[in-house]
């Protein structure tokens, strides 16, 4: 069984004598079985077992190049050579002196005819010790795989002064290293088992071919022998209930009681236990184990994984056996070896199946094994095996697994307090999400993790049921301000304790009432209590002025590139179609402004039966012609503004004017605004190159595959200072960028990321591509119609000891926590890195709330709180095992966006694949893994981390030696820094289903109860793709049908409502409505995945032999490109980096 290294266990620490020293169930079970008795050994006995173990915490030095801070990155492994061996006593009893003596030499003699002397591999950098890995103990023989753990807290190598001075507690144990002392601690290690021979054996890892397994020795019962490190403690039977029935167990057995009386743990003493240490006290209904009732399991239900002797001297049948072993061992537990996997991805074969979509499932590498299932019982014991399932702590091997992607999308791992109802009222994960769902104890922890620690934050999200209270005092925290939330402690009715600052504060008596019963009582049942997202009506306190009124105003580039692309013409329709509908109330405002080489004003004055355009022509130093009636109220105004839009679209045709003047119309705008605050939305479809801010081409269309990337920085500060004063003033910038040429989006784009707007960008635009103008549309009335919040605010608070360090978004820092956010959207989302800046060993849980204070359209001034609530753990097992993988890559795209615009694209590639290492070079070492495998060994719960990473480096913000825009480039770097995490997982990595028979599919029910088919989701991959289907690829804004030349009839006559394959025209893009079961199917699948997004998404049909297969094409993510490796040559890549 793998045991839990020295390093993983927290300093100071009591653990219960009866996990420490006394006989476990299944030692007791084992003994039975095999019929072993240890105490029988003859001859002298050597106290002293001599072995090598590598210091506790080894050092490790880090790699800074390409790597996130605060990801360090280790450069070797762990584990070196050249530990001195160290003597350890084998028991504290003296008259086993001498009986051990003969026992060791045989131990030695047998040993050493079959093995090399083992070898502890150590590591030769010293580092700091802040940037250590503090490895487990482990002794490594060369020859088969096998280990030998160290687990000081169970007993298994004892320090030598508990055993040898008789004035210590025997029951005390023995002190864990701290930082203080960890270079000087060396974990000792004592002798496990002894058989009738005088043969020992200590492995207890990977099983050497020429040893069998635990299961055939025969056990004696050793004192200091504890099997039982993987086993809760509330599993174990009680020694004080159970003694008896244990001797009696013993006598049947045949094996002597030991010599030594067993301890007994008092109840003083088990009132000092931990409670998650402390055994649970037997049901009424339970039975104790007795001689009677006692059923042992039979030594046959090993015999399909373990050969068992029949004879117990294993020194005489090791010679005979040993092939046997060998075959029958490794036949049922090794996975394949090296030279049984083909190493070169390009040609593997896939086994093409008759399933409809072999790629899924069915396809696999082309190996003799037709089944994977997680590596479990090859570098660790069946029983911790079960209990790795059972605690959600399986690793699989990511080369075996060829078809790693769940049919289903997984949801968001599961927050664990420990308590039902506190897990209910906890922040959905949609809202609020962690790195990961238990957060280390300290920093230490967190960097032998190498997981980064954040959280994702999607705050104004879109929610059908939201508590929404108005009352005249908010309860807050008098000292750190924290909203009261359902995991603050009530010290009783008058009283509660903060969860962030521990600060106990009074309840006002309005809290005592419940607004749902209408009636005084517990305070516990308020929705404050109840919810983790709630939303306040604030009172007069928590405004600085009057709420604002919805001000819109509308900038219009009327370019000639502008005016030939035609989006006046959606615009202005749309626009005519929603007014009515724009958020907002009496108050709402609107106002137009054009521009090119020259500003154009339009005033809705009174009087006026058409809007009077004003044209300036000085851009250098711009001023309001008419400051009165440039911004109107809209409902007094409605024919005028109407009036206006159904000319726009052709009141510029005749223009010839290439110039824009961008920072000209920005500076109006700002004039025109500054007085109440709104939201400014540009249409911009030339690059700015007159007037303030003018710029020029910087993009070299020849360096468009090249890997060094440049430019991706402003070109000058001029609107990133401009949006700073515009957010100053609650002046709010969102740009619809509809170029189609180069418009210089690293610079422009700084208008909107510094004053919490949004960017949509449109690339190659024209009116008359169907696609792109249906895309458009979709986008700018989810834009127009959407929720708004105005002059808002938020602040994140965490937990003392806890801190956040640094921001992704659109936004102001206003103070070193406060985001200061003119607009607030449903579409935004946010990112913050965490740091651990203090211990956390004294508390159990730690909190994160969000605070967005905003403006809603309708005037009212709210606040909406979220409050997310993870526990604290002190294993790296448990720490790495609670990863969250697809938040991990939503923080990691973030910071690799900082990463190329300060330092390069290079490195911040380089970073991804070297977090990759890092990860799995930790779940490595936390596994004691330090033998060489054949496999690329990750947990479960990051079984998809190396898939994401791979898509992101073939993502259009990070690829290399693809034809890329330069303004494609930067667009998709603030995607990532402002998407919410479910949009941007699908924009990294599609979705890709078969859908030409969804009536074989099973079944599941929308939000209306109504049946879906649901097929499985593939590959990214060609292989996953029959020529006799089609497939379905969805990414988020746009979906992709890709239908291949042998599809039956049926499905292109009843589904998509052609003839034939060839009458699939080339520009398809929706799919008819028709009165049969298959295009039926085929709409509520469509609906049904966008259902969950802000707007449906455009359909296109591509045939496989169209020239517009590429769309689909180049989506297929895991295949191998010019100038990237493939997924599973990725795998190969980083198998040989993780040491």
């Amino acid at each position: 069984m793998a045991q839990i290294p020295s390093s993983q266990l927290p300093p100071n620490r009591s653990v219960p004598t009866s996990q420490l020293l006394q006989h476990s169930p299944v030692s007791t079970i084992t003994q039975k079985v095999t019929g072993l008795n240890i105490n029988q050994a003859t001859g002298t006995v050597n106290p002293r077992f001599s072995t090598s173990t590598p210091n506790a915490q080894s050092p490790i030095s880090f790699r800074q190049n390409g790597s996130f801070s605060p990801i360090a990155v280790p450069n070797k492994n762990v584990l070196g050579s050249g530990a001195k061996l160290e003597s350890v006593p084998l028991t504290s009893s003296s008259s086993s002196s001498t009986s051990m003596k003969t026992i060791t030499n045989s131990i030695t003699t047998a040993y050493q005819s079959n093995h090399e002397a083992p070898q502890v591999t150590t590591s030769s950098k010293p580092t700091d010790p802040a940037h250590q890995f503090q490895a487990s103990s482990s002794v490594q023989h060369q020859g088969p795989s096998s280990q030998f753990n160290v687990n000081p807290i169970l007993g298994i190598g004892l320090q030598k002064n508990l055993v040898q001075q008789n004035s210590l507690n025997p029951l005390q144990r023995p002190q864990m290293p701290t930082q203080s002392n960890s270079q000087n601690y060396q974990p000792q290690v004592s002798v496990d088992t002894v058989n009738q021979s005088g043969q020992n054996y200590v492995n207890r890892g990977v099983y050497p071919k020429s040893n069998p397994p635990a299961e055939s020795y025969n056990y004696q019962n050793l004192q200091n022998y504890t099997p039982t490190s993987n086993i809760p403690s509330h599993l174990l039977l009680s020694q004080n209930n159970n003694q008896n029935a244990l001797n009696n167990q013993l006598r049947q057995s045949n094996v002597p009681f030991p010599t030594n009386k067993p301890y007994v743990v008092d109840n003083q003493l088990r009132s000092n236990i931990p409670s998650n240490l402390q055994q649970p006290p037997m049901s009424q209904n339970s039975t104790p184990v007795t001689s009677q009732n006692f059923m042992p399991p039979k030594p046959s239900m090993h015999s399909n994984r373990y050969p068992t002797p029949t004879n117990a001297n294993f020194q005489q049948q090791q010679s005979n056996t040993t092939s046997q072993w060998s075959n029958q061992l490794y036949s049922n537990r090794n996975p394949l070896q090296p030279q049984q996997m083909s190493t070169t991805p390009s040609s593997n074969t896939y086994v093409q199946s008759q399933s409809t979509y072999p790629g899924h499932l069915q396809n696999t590498y082309n190996q003799p094994h037709t089944t994977h299932r997680p590596l479990q019982s090859e570098y660790q014991g069946v029983t911790q095996s079960g209990f790795n399932k059972m605690w959600g702590m399986e690793h699989c091997d990511l080369l075996q697994i060829p078809n790693i992607l769940p049919e289903v999308k997984e949801p968001p791992p599961q927050i664990s307090l420990g308590h039902e109802v506190f897990d209910q009222a906890n922040c959905s994960p949609d809202i609020f999400r962690c790195t990961m769902t238990k957060i280390p104890e300290n920093n230490s922890l967190l960097q032998k993790s190498r997981l980064p620690l954040g959280v994702l934050i999607h705050p104004f999200r879109d929610l059908n049921h939201l508590p929404v209270i108005q009352c005249n005092v908010i309860v807050r925290c008098r000292a750190c301000r924290t909203y009261i939330n359902p995991f603050v402690l009530f010290v009783d009715s008058k009283r509660w304790k903060c969860n962030l600052c521990y600060r106990i504060n009074e309840l006002p008596e309005e809290f005592q009432y419940d607004p749902v019963s209408k009636t005084y009582g517990d305070p516990s049942r308020r929705p404050e209590i109840k919810s983790s997202t709630i939303e306040y009506i604030a009172p007069a306190e928590y405004m600085l002025r009057p709420p604002q009124p919805a001000v819109y105003l509308f900038l219009l580039d009327i370019s000639r590139l502008a005016i030939e692309s035609g989006y006046l013409h959606s615009v202005s329709r749309l626009l005519l179609e929603e007014l009515k509908n724009l958020p907002g109330d009496a108050r709402t405002q609107i106002g137009f402004v054009a521009y090119d080489s020259a500003l154009h004003f339009f005033s809705f004055a009174e009087g006026l039966s058409r809007p009077h355009e004003m044209t300036i022509l000085d851009i250098e130093d711009v001023f309001l012609p008419t400051p009165d009636n440039l911004l109107v109220n809209l409902r007094d105004k409605m024919e005028l503004v109407s009036e206006l839009l159904s000319q726009l679209p052709t009141r510029y045709n005749n223009t010839f004017d290439n110039n824009s003047a961008l920072g000209s119309a920005l500076q109006v705008s700002y004039k025109l605004m500054m007085a109440t605050g709104g939201r400014v939305t540009v249409f911009q479809a030339a690059l700015p190159n007159v007037g303030p801010g003018a710029l020029t081409v910087r993009e070299d269309p020849s360096q468009r595959t090249s890997a060094e990337v440049s430019q991706l920085n402003p070109a000058n500060d001029f609107y990133k200072r401009l949006a700073l004063e515009c957010s100053g003033q609650q002046i709010a910038v969102d740009l619809f960028i509809i170029n189609s040429t180069y418009v210089d989006i690293a610079t422009i784009s700084g208008i909107s990321r510094f004053s919490g707007g949004c960017i949509h960008h449109f690339p190659l635009y024209k009116m008359t591509k169907i696609l792109d103008q249906e895309l458009f549309e979709k986008s700018f009335r989810r834009y127009l119609l959407r929720k708004i919040g105005f002059e808002a605010v938020m602040r994140i608070r965490c937990t003392r000891g806890l801190s956040v360090h640094t921001f992704h978004g659109n936004f102001f820092v206003r103070s070193t926590d406060l985001l200061s956010l003119p607009n607030i959207n449903p579409d935004a989302g946010f990112g913050m890195q965490v740091a651990i800046e203090e211990s956390l060993s004294d508390v159990q849980t730690v909190c994160f709330q969000a605070a967005l204070l905003y403006t809603s359209s309708k005037g009212e001034r709210r606040i909406r709180v979220h409050t997310m609530c993870l526990p604290v753990a002190s294993s790296l097992q448990d720490i790495i095992h609670s990863a969250d993988q697809q938040c991990i890559i939503g923080l990691l795209a973030k910071m690799a966006v900082d990463r190329s615009m300060q330092s390069s694209l290079a490195d911040a590639r380089e970073a991804f694949i070297n977090v990759a290492i890092d990860i799995l070079t930790s779940y490595r070492v936390s596994q004691n893994l330090n033998n060489p495998v054949s496999g690329l060994i990750a947990p479960t719960c990051l079984k998809l981390l190396p898939l994401y990473i791979s898509a992101l480096l073939k993502y259009a913000a990070f690829r290399t030696g693809t034809n890329t825009r330069l303004d494609d480039r930067v667009k998709a770097m603030i995607d990532m820094k402002t998407k919410p995490l479910y949009i941007l997982i699908q924009m990294i990595y599609p979705d890709l289903y078969p859908v030409h028979n969804l009536e074989n599919q099973r079944l599941i029910q929308n939000v209306e109860e109504e049946n879906i088919p649901m097929p499985p989701r593939l590959h990214l991959s060609s292989r996953c793709l029959d020529s006799k289907g089609a497939f379905l690829l969805d990414m988020g804004e746009r979906m992709v049908m890709m239908v291949l030349s042998s599809v039956p009839s049926e499905f292109l006559n009843e589904a998509l409502g052609v003839a034939s394959y060839d009458a699939i025209p080339d520009q398809m893009y929706e799919i008819p409505i028709l009165n049969n079961p298959r295009n039926q199917r085929l709409h509520q699948f469509i609906n049904y995945l966008n259902e969950e997004k802000p707007f449906a998404a455009t359909v296109q049909v591509i045939r496989d032999n169209s020239p517009n297969r590429v769309v689909f094409l180049e989506q297929l993510i895991e295949d191998r490109v010019e100038n990237a490796l493939s997924y599973h040559e990725f795998l190969q890549h980083l198998k040989t980096q993780v040491k």
